[in-house]
């Protein structure tokens, strides 16, 4: 375990990423923990305005994304200035990605049912740079022996035959198998091998003419949503706070 933990974590060239992962993760959860504190009235902290503009979290994330970001291409990777950037960097996409809901709707759904995309958003990226940073690289490259990777040709066909896992698995529906299958292909590759989501772009490609296909696409869906939907709510309620109740609506009412 050790000399896993020091060639995969702790070698120099990964130092900046995993202070950066760090700081992301970080700062996300303080955010949300004040966050959290300003919605309940509670604590010495307060929304930031000027001139009567709610200038939200998310403008200081971009900025030191774009410092750190900047930082780390300009200053040495191994020294303390790649570092510094590094954790500027994960302090400013944690604040970005906070509200990544925000920048997709253009318009502040922190604390209703959109505002959990960003959430999950966190989520997803940390668990990818946790991924990274544990050794796997992206479409199965690091599977690849010394000798293969001389081959260019069998690092380009790798690639290619992973990037198709992803993507069929993407147009079935399953993003988030999609995403992770980037990184570990075996689940890419268990995503695009099971059948699509239904709506999905494969679905309505594919199930036409196939109503047995189509039928256990919606049932397998519905157990699905049905045992996951309850627990991934739960953890984002407890993690990034419960939404705001939705306003009732009157009988067709718009």
């Amino acid at each position: 375990m050790g000399h896993w933990w020091e060639r995969n974590i702790l070698e120099p060239g990964k130092l900046p990423l995993l202070l950066a992962l760090g700081a992301f993760v970080l700062t996300f959860l303080v955010t949300r923990a004040i966050t959290r504190l300003i919605r309940a009235g509670k604590g010495p902290f307060g929304n930031v305005k000027a001139g009567g503009v709610h200038i939200h979290h998310v403008v200081p994330g971009v900025v030191l994304t774009v410092v750190g970001g900047f930082g780390a291409v300009a200053s040495d990777r191994h020294g303390a200035g790649g570092a510094l950037a590094a954790v500027v960097f994960g302090i400013g996409a944690g604040l970005v990605l906070d509200e990544f809901a925000l920048i997709l709707h253009l318009n502040d759904v922190y604390w209703t049912e959109d505002g959990r995309k960003s959430v999950e958003v966190v989520v997803l990226t940390a668990a990818l740079v946790g991924l990274l940073l544990a050794g796997f690289s992206p479409f199965g490259v690091n599977d690849l022996s010394a000798d293969e990777l001389q081959d260019r040709g069998a690092v380009i066909a790798n690639v290619a035959v992973n990037f198709c896992f992803s993507l069929i698995a993407l147009t079935k529906g399953k993003a988030r198998v999609a995403i992770f299958g980037v990184i570990v292909p075996l689940i890419g590759l268990v995503g695009a091998v099971r059948l699509a989501r239904p709506g999905s772009p494969w679905a309505r490609r594919f199930y036409v003419r196939r109503p047995r296909a189509r039928a256990r696409a919606l049932l397998r869906a519905y157990h699905h949503d049905r045992r996951w939907a309850g627990p991934r709510r739960a953890f984002q309620d407890w993690l990034g706070g419960k939404p705001d109740p939705a306003p009732a609506r009157l009988p067709g009412g718009h």
